[in-house]
């Protein structure tokens, strides 16, 4: 993450609010005043999705909603008196009103002063801020009072002074250590802590603080807390039975990226594609786990085409959450009804996730594809198990073959254990006794038990069942991660109807939303500063991995 950057403690981050009566004085802006306002009453009627648009008017496009048409104009700046939607958001007359009552919104009165005044005031435009490109600000001048601080708290004291407003007393150092321990490890400060702070008189004692939590490995578990959330981390699979899975190596990756002061850029490039970056290591492999923290459904009838394809959704959704800024998921069903984003456009993004070889089906709480992170201990573990099975097996095989007497080498299936109820004449006749499975040997157990004409096998179908799930355990205790990986043959996206897995309509290609910068392609000129992931500065973009 971009380094930490240490405000003077006397800056209250509350005080960045600004105090409501003072945006009567500023220009409305349109991201922050107005377009949350058309986004949440018109858009649905006069917005992106032209299957719901009604009159032909799009208030979501500036030339649409400031154009002549039948000799009117909804938008007409500077003058809200001649604007066609103005007079009819202020209108007394049902049939005239907008919102119509029957749409079920309604605009306050303040709502209404605003999109007025905003209209006298030129009704100046602007894009989605998920749109718009970051612009670096012009730091503003301290003053000459004011001899501390660093770029936040010039930022910070400037709009205090347009506030009207004070810098806040300074805390009590007590307080201020005991803040600065949470806000960077979560944790309180020890007693220790806290009387050697106290105890130095240094005007460079609170940093020499900060600067030793950065230091402390808490920094980067207090740091994931967040990331941790967006990323809809779990030790389970969420669903009925909520079995538990091995997520945790990418945890502590992300750990170990805050704490290693990872940049913002890598730290994106490696969860989002790190396995298809040149030579990947088992880090950047480890890291796509990102895109592997969704919910899984192992429901007994649930169909896994059904689970690969939601999975997929949900990568395309949280990465729009978190990388875009945008509530996407709408447009998996329909064109979005607030944002420009159209269905295609969704599962053209869809696309570039729909390349794993994941197939829905989940085994040992994890769904392939997989990274082998097993450690020694627990594969020797696996090995005693299996061996245990081996010989549990083998006494079970000759016991059955004096139960079920057939000439040498012959299976049991020629013998009277073919005639055995429910599914034993596939679950026993027809398997090894190495490699039954505990469903089958539950219902054998219970089936002989019940019958008690041979409780020794009865015994051995036990022992040989409690081996057989000590095995199981100890090959679910060997640590896999689930990961991203691509298929060696692409395969195809259809845009679903409806967003079923089963409905596939159009084809589509990988590529993103009309609305976002264009994708850099193999052979274009790279950007000026461009850096790529070795570390080197090429005056081309390079073919993806693989491509030659």
């Amino acid at each position: 993450m971009p380094g930490f950057r240490k405000p003077h403690p006397v800056l209250i981050p509350a005080l960045l609010c600004a105090a409501a009566s003072s945006w009567a004085a500023a220009p409305l802006d349109f991201n922050r005043d107005i377009q949350p306002i058309l986004s949440e009453n018109c858009y649905h009627c006069h917005g992106p999705d032209k299957a719901e648009r009604k009159g032909g008017l799009r208030l979501d496009e500036e030339a649409a909603a400031k154009a002549l048409v039948d000799g009117h104009i909804a938008i007409r700046p500077g003058d809200s008196s001649q604007s066609t939607a103005i007079q009819r958001i202020f209108s007394n007359d049902p049939e005239e009103v907008m919102p119509t009552p029957k749409s079920n919104r309604k605009l306050t009165t303040a709502q209404k002063d605003l999109l007025k005044r905003w209209v006298e005031e030129g009704a100046p435009w602007g894009k989605h801020w998920a749109f718009v490109k970051p612009v670096k600000a012009t730091v503003p001048v301290l003053p000459p009072d004011i001899t501390y601080g660093n770029t936040i708290d010039a930022f910070v004291i400037d709009r205090l002074k347009r506030e009207n407003l004070a810098l806040s007393t300074q805390a009590s150092r007590e307080t201020l250590i005991r803040r600065v321990t949470l806000d960077l490890t979560g944790l309180p400060p020890t007693t220790e802590e806290l009387t050697a702070y106290l105890a130095n008189a240094s005007p460079q004692a609170y940093e020499r603080v900060v600067d030793r939590l950065l230091k402390s490995p808490r920094f980067g578990e207090r740091m994931a807390w967040d990331w941790m959330d967006a990323a809809r981390y779990a030790d389970s699979n969420g669903y009925q039975g909520d079995p538990e899975r091995t997520m945790w190596p990418w945890r502590d990756w992300v750990v170990q990226a805050f704490n290693a002061n990872m940049p913002y850029d890598q730290f994106t490039v490696w969860q989002m594609a790190g396995d298809l970056l040149p030579g990947a290591s088992p880090e950047q492999k480890l890291a796509t786990g990102f895109h592997r923290n969704h919910m899984m459904n192992g429901e007994g009838g649930r169909i896994p085409e059904e689970t690969r394809v939601e999975n997929v959704m949900d990568r395309v959704d949280t990465t729009a959450t978190v990388w875009l800024g945008l509530t996407l998921a709408c447009a998996k069903c329909h064109d979005h009804k607030f944002d420009p984003l159209t269905q295609r456009e969704y599962y053209a993004l869809y696309d570039f996730f729909n390349q794993t070889s994941e197939d829905g089906a989940i085994r040992g709480g994890k769904a392939a594809p997989a990274m082998d992170m097993s450690t020694p201990a627990e594969l020797e573990r696996v090995k005693k198990a299996e061996a245990r099975v081996s010989a549990v097996a083998a006494e079970v095989e000759a016991h059955e073959l004096r139960k079920f007497p057939r000439a040498e080498g012959a299976p049991l299936l020629e013998t009277d254990a073919a005639k055995l109820p429910g599914n034993l004449p596939a679950t026993l006749a027809k398997v090894p006794p190495v490699k039954r499975g505990v469903d089958g040997l539950l219902e054998a157990v219970a089936h002989f038990k019940n019958e008690g004409s041979d409780p020794e096998y009865v015994k051995a179908l036990e022992k040989l069942l409690s081996a057989n799930r000590e095995r199981t355990a100890a090959a679910n205790g060997v640590t896999k991660v689930m990961i991203m990986d691509t298929l060696a043959q692409p395969r195809q996206t259809s845009i679903l109807a409806k967003g079923a897995y089963d409905k596939p309509t159009d084809q589509v290609q990988a590529g993103t939303p009309a609305i976002l910068p264009a994708l850099l392609t193999s052979g274009a000129p790279a950007p000026p500063g461009w850096i790529w992931q070795n570390g080197s500065s090429p005056q081309t973009i390079p073919s993806p991995p693989g491509s030659q």
